[in-house]
């Protein structure tokens, strides 16, 4: 099998590659580096073409490319630099008070 060849992809793997495809050349990229970059998005998230043998069919990886952001992006900062966040994590030392707690100091 000559390098380059697709001969060992599913058809599943191929078609995920040309959609790939189509969204890069869609945001202005040239033919040959959209389809170099399909294929590597396809490489990426399927760990490459279809492997003979038993056990060795693994299930497609789409966590990054499914997330979008929304894996470890957010806005950065704690709740405290936000002005959110428990009584009991504010550097005043002041926390909430429970009801029995409430009972013992009104009597």
């Amino acid at each position: 099998m000559a390098q380059g060849s697709k001969s060992k992809y599913t058809s599943k793997q191929k078609r995920k590659a040309e959609h790939i495809e189509e969204g890069y050349e869609k945001r202005g990229l040239g033919k040959k580096e959209a389809k170099r970059r399909a294929w590597a998005t396809v490489n990426k998230s399927d760990k490459g073409g279809k492997k003979s043998g038993s056990g060795r069919g693994k299930k497609s990886r789409k966590a990054s490319s499914r997330k979008g952001g929304r894996k470890s992006g957010g806005p950065s900062g704690t709740n405290l630099e936000r002005g959110g966040g428990s009584a009991a994590m504010t550097r005043g030392g002041s926390r909430s008070v429970t009801k029995s707690e409430s009972k013992r100091g009104s009597s």
